[in-house]
């Protein structure tokens, strides 16, 4: 069902079932799935392609030019997965030729009031967003984050999976994946043991990851020794193997760390 008042260009492509309420535009490039519910008053140009059961709350904005001076029309895009709820007054920007050309969020979201995801992001899947979240651009989330409302995210951070942030918090450094981090300028204080045992990772696995944070993180020596150490003592679990990985991996930030030597409970 198309409300008599929204826009929708005859060059959209527009799947079964779709509902388009109200006020709302859809530009003509915009491609939504099947049972794609967008509400009223919602603004959705550009190269935007949306997954099926993905619901749009009124006044969210997608696809449009990006917050990014550097960017000069390059027909870059953005694609939402399935599935996802996307409320009120969002905002997702598509990419650039400086990154990858397209922002990606991916299935199952929950991306609440005033959540602000910028150019060249990627999300993965379960991720929660918390009341006027912000991503700067590059940024990449692991599946299964939590970040807290008002948190705010700097460009080129990497965020691993099953990493928590609490709101209000300043991020300007990896997370590492299972990692809690908080503050006004985030901090690393230990892990997200509630999600790790809600996503029902066996208790040895648990146990060998608080051991192996204890050797990274509050041990002496380089990072490179301490990682090695880790590997050797607990890498059979593999969410210590995904923090080892994520922490070899290419960046250009350095790591959220203990604001000073605290070891996990």
């Amino acid at each position: 069902m198309i409300h008599s008042t929204a826009i929708v260009s005859p060059l959209a492509k527009i799947g079964k079932n779709v509902s388009i309420g109200a006020y709302s535009i859809i530009g003509d490039e915009v491609e939504l799935a099947d049972n794609v519910e967008i509400m009223s008053h919602v603004c959705i140009d550009g190269r935007v392609t949306i997954g099926e059961g993905t619901r749009i709350f009124p006044f969210a904005t997608i696809g449009y030019q990006p917050q990014d001076l550097k960017y000069h029309g390059e027909k870059s895009c953005v694609i939402i997965g399935k599935n996802n709820s996307i409320r009120e007054y969002v905002t997702i920007h598509p990419g650039t030729e400086g990154g990858l050309m397209k922002t990606v969020v991916g299935d199952n979201n929950l991306l609440m009031i005033g959540v602000h995801i910028a150019h060249d992001c990627v999300v993965g899947n379960h991720v929660v967003m918390g009341n006027n979240a912000t991503l700067g651009g590059h940024v990449v989330v692991g599946n299964n984050v939590i970040i807290g409302g008002l948190a705010a995210v700097h460009q080129f951070v990497r965020i691993g999976h099953h990493a928590i942030i609490g709101g209000m918090s300043g991020v300007e450094r990896d997370v590492v994946p299972f990692g809690a981090v908080k503050g006004d300028r985030a901090h690393l204080y230990g892990l997200n043991l509630i999600g790790m045992r809600r996503a029902e990772f066996h208790r040895d696995e648990i146990s060998a990851l608080q051991k192996a944070y204890d050797v990274i993180f509050c041990s002496e020596g380089s990072t490179s020794d301490k990682l090695k150490t880790a590997e050797e003592q607990f890498g059979n679990a593999k969410c210590v193997s995904d923090v080892i990985s994520f922490m070899r991996e290419e960046t250009s930030r350095s790591f959220c760390m203990p604001k000073e030597s605290k070891c996990s409970e």
